[in-house]
């Protein structure tokens, strides 16, 4: 088959050199076919009548033939692909679709990226700030809040104190109302400054003033009742025995209250039992603990029976 074909283009190249007009030279066989141009539609060239028809099918069928026809083919197709068909619109679409959706999805991720920023940046200042700086702060705009109030009943003459209860509701008048009254509630113990204090200002609440005694020493003494930084009262003033017997007394009630107030002490549900009455088990408690250490080994020998 191979040769036959081979014939073939032989003979193609022979009637192309026998087509050419006079003065040419007809091309060499070695050389490369020449290829001849032919009306569209008409079939054949006038080359092609020379071919015999025993030959012309073997020459439709040779490699040249088949080569050209597959060229036109693919012009011609090529001319049909130029127009998408609807699937490749159909895709073209989808994928301009995802490259919105993509798009947008690039623009909220930078956003969210300079958001996420602003916020690490303000929470690193708000680490850097003192503990108590929101009190502080909310401190301070109520301070500058009420100084711009009393700029403004000053400058329409009004008295500020009454400007500001008209403000405040009944509930809140209560409540401050029932806070004044609670005077000196008990915190618990602190410290022993604190504990002192709290002494102080109830004993000196207790006093009840001698008005005609203070009208008398007034009297007597004039403007040295009053003393200053350079008054020296040591050793001018007696009191009198009704003062002496006063503050005695309160001494007396003092020790009488320290007295009967006792520490509650958490009670041990295990706990050896080894008394035989309150008395006696405060006594062992002391006992325990003053000597505790020492007599450890002697109680567990006696607990055992082994002692000697």
């Amino acid at each position: 088959r191979c040769l036959e074909h081979s014939r073939n283009f032989t003979i193609a190249l022979q009637v192309a050199a026998l087509s050419e007009p006079e003065g040419k030279e007809a091309p060499l066989l070695s050389a490369a076919p020449r290829r001849t141009t032919r009306p569209r539609g008409s079939g054949a060239g006038p080359a092609a009548a020379l071919i015999p028809p025993a030959r012309r099918g073997a020459l439709e069928d040779s490699p040249w033939e088949t080569w050209r026809g597959r060229k036109r083919k693919g012009s011609s197709g090529s001319e049909d692909e130029a127009q998408p068909s609807a699937a490749e619109v159909a895709a073209a679409q989808k994928r301009e679709e995802r490259l919105r959706k993509f798009r947008e999805l690039h623009l909220k991720r930078n956003e969210a990226r300079k958001l996420n920023h602003q916020e690490v940046v303000e929470e690193d200042k708000r680490l850097k700030l003192p503990p108590n700086w929101e009190a502080k702060k909310a401190r301070l705009e109520w301070e500058l809040k009420v100084e711009e109030k009393k700029k403004e009943c000053a400058a329409r003459g009004e008295d500020y104190e009454r400007v500001k209860l008209l403000e405040i509701s009944a509930e809140d008048a209560e409540r401050w109302e029932r806070k004044k009254k609670r005077k000196n509630p008990d915190l618990g113990f602190s410290d022993y400054a604190a504990a002192q204090l709290r002494q102080y200002q109830r004993l000196t609440r207790q006093i009840k003033p001698d008005l005609e005694q203070y009208e008398k020493l007034k009297e007597q003494y004039g403007e040295a009742l009053y003393p200053t930084s350079d008054s020296l009262l040591h050793g001018t003033h007696v009191p009198d025995k009704e003062g002496i017997d006063r503050m005695v007394a309160d001494l007396e009630k003092q020790i009488e209250k320290r007295e009967k107030y006792s520490r509650r002490r958490p009670y041990n549900d295990d706990a050896d039992i080894d008394y035989i009455n309150e008395r006696n088990a405060k006594f062992n408690k002391k006992a325990e603990r003053f000597y505790g250490k020492y007599t450890a080994e002697i109680k567990q020998n006696l607990e055992r029976g082994t002692a000697v």
